[in-house]
């Protein structure tokens, strides 16, 4: 039997997918419209944020952002290319889309700077210690599960959830008009590139990791990809949660990355 998958209809028509994929997204359902339909995302919409909140948020959850490319990096590692039909799909993704996403870590710093958070304050500001668990499980899961696992937590996950409270939040223009107007076009553009209705960055890796895995792998494996894509989506949740905790959260301050590499050199 051939258990190879190769797209047949449109890359976002989930009936496109294997049976398995199309099951794994409807049973985390539920738990990414908790991300995606977040307090916090309908809040920021209406402009009803308080200032801490926002300060957590940009600042908690910039980790993520300023990391993203080092995740499909860890993933880039992974592939043989020549060998496998779904590696040599995720060697053009990811070395395509790494690029792009350091454009995204720009476009959050003008964010941050409209609503007063300088550079210094996402390196080091202090933040909710919950929302510093989101980036070690991202790179946990990149770093060492299979090039699937780590995708399926990321780019798939982690875009995918950000794509919809992002055009959540696009969907009034309440927030864009209580920014700086100086800085209101700038501030805005990380939001409205991944509010796009034709982003296919999800659903390219979705076809990826249908790719790498196929029509008719064993439950083992099924069980493994969708407990990273829960896994994201429940991290996602608990930050989100705690950013709105503002304005007197539990903080701690930011950890100096240069001094914990330079200590895993020494061990």
């Amino acid at each position: 039997m051939n258990n190879e998958f190769a797209l047949q209809g449109a890359l976002t028509d989930i009936r496109s997918y294997p049976d398995w994929v199309q099951d794994l997204v409807a049973e985390c359902e539920p738990t990414r419209l908790g991300v995606t339909r977040h307090e916090l995302f309908r809040l920021m919409r209406d402009a009803c944020l308080a200032p801490g909140q926002t300060r957590n948020f940009l600042a908690g959850i910039w980790p993520v952002i300023e990391q993203f490319p080092q995740y499909m990096a860890l993933n880039l590692l992974k592939v043989a290319l020549g060998r496998v039909r779904g590696h040599d799909q995720a060697r053009r993704y990811l070395i395509r889309n790494i690029r792009v996403e350091q454009n995204h870590a720009d476009h959050w710093q003008a964010w941050a700077l409209a609503a007063g958070l300088s550079l210094d304050d996402l390196i080091h500001g202090a933040v909710p210690p919950a929302t510093e668990a989101l980036s070690h499980w991202c790179w946990h899961s990149c770093e060492r599960d299979s090039l699937a696992a780590g995708m399926a937590a990321t780019n798939y996950a982690i875009e995918g959830a950000t794509g919809e409270w992002a055009t959540l939040v696009c969907t009034s223009d309440a927030y864009e008009q209580s920014l700086p107007e100086l800085h209101r076009t700038k501030a805005m553009k990380w939001l409205k590139l991944h509010a796009k209705y034709d982003d296919t960055h999800p659903w390219e890796a979705l076809e990826i990791i249908s790719t790498l895995v196929g029509t008719a792998p064993n439950r083992g494996y099924v069980d493994l990809i969708r407990s990273r894509v829960l896994t994201s989506y429940n991290y996602m949740q608990m930050a989100l949660d705690k950013c709105l905790e503002a304005p007197s959260p539990v903080l701690v301050p930011r950890r100096d990355p240069s001094r914990y590499e330079a200590a895993r050199e020494r061990v």
